[in-house]
């Protein structure tokens, strides 16, 4: 593999496979994040389409949007 040495082989087994724990823990984190972000995001959405229901002020039919 990387070395003769039974010992440097399994240094390198430990680095290589801490360095993919590492990278799956800051990726499954990331993904989190934007998750929650955009989950955020979709609910101010949702809030601002709600204040900015149209409604009719009863005259006529005309429609009134609330700003």
């Amino acid at each position: 593999m990387l070395g003769k040495n039974p010992g440097v082989r399994i240094l390198w087994l430990w680095a290589i496979g801490t360095a993919g724990v590492l990278v799956t823990t800051v990726v499954k984190s990331r993904l989190r994040d934007m998750e929650a972000l955009m989950e955020a995001q979709s609910k101010q959405a949702e809030s601002m389409a709600a204040e900015n229901v149209l409604r009719s002020d009863g005259t006529g039919g005309e429609v009134v949007e609330d700003r």
